[in-house]
């Protein structure tokens, strides 16, 4: 009888991916001073020289997590306005009031992002990907306000009204015991957008 492997070797894209997922539980578990490779590593199972084998630096491993972050909520953003049919108006509130329900309204997914908001004024890598996932979400949210009303003079203050509107009823959801639901939530945004466009 052959002897079996005492261990068995990742694929490489695997063992990042979840070196990143790992990440992400962790900075929702204990925060952004709470991420450390020892802590990164331990929640991944693997061995704590492993993580500056796929990253630079656990500041480099934060900030593809908030990339795979942003992904992870623009491909159920995608989804939900694919869900939405053909009409432009339907699609856009889709994008807009998806924000509000799972996967994107979680207190995970709080959590996360309160550790990723914590370190973009001092960690410059954080700092651009923020930019990057927000300026993808209004360009996203520009282009259906766009195609709903192609005559709309400013889609980008537009957008940028409507992202601060998702993001407070996102904030209060994702906490718990808002003092609105998420069908609530979802009228102020079509109210909203019909104010905005009119």
């Amino acid at each position: 009888m052959a002897a079996q492997p005492a261990f068995t070797r990742a694929d490489p894209d695997a063992r990042r991916q979840s070196l990143i997922e790992a990440t992400a539980r962790v900075l929702a578990a204990k925060g952004a001073a709470g991420v450390s490779v020892r802590t990164i590593c331990a929640e991944a199972g693997v061995s704590a020289g492993l993580l500056r084998h796929y990253f630079a630096s656990v500041s480099d491993a934060i900030a593809e997590t908030y990339r795979w972050t942003g992904a992870q909520i623009d491909s159920a953003l995608e989804q939900a306005v694919a869900a939405a049919g053909a009409d432009p108006r339907a699609r856009l509130l889709a994008y807009l009031t998806a924000n509000f329900r799972p996967p994107i309204a979680t207190p995970d997914l709080l959590a996360t992002y309160v550790a990723f908001w914590s370190l973009t004024g001092s960690d410059p890598a954080v700092a651009a990907v923020r930019a990057e996932v927000y300026g993808t979400f209004r360009s996203g949210l520009e282009g259906l306000l766009r195609a709903y009303r192609a005559d709309l003079g400013d889609a980008r203050m537009a957008a940028v009204a409507l992202t601060a509107l998702i993001d407070g009823l996102w904030l209060e959801l994702s906490l718990g015991e808002a003092p609105f639901s998420a069908e609530e939530a979802e009228g102020l945004a079509a109210q909203w957008l019909d104010c905005l466009t009119a």
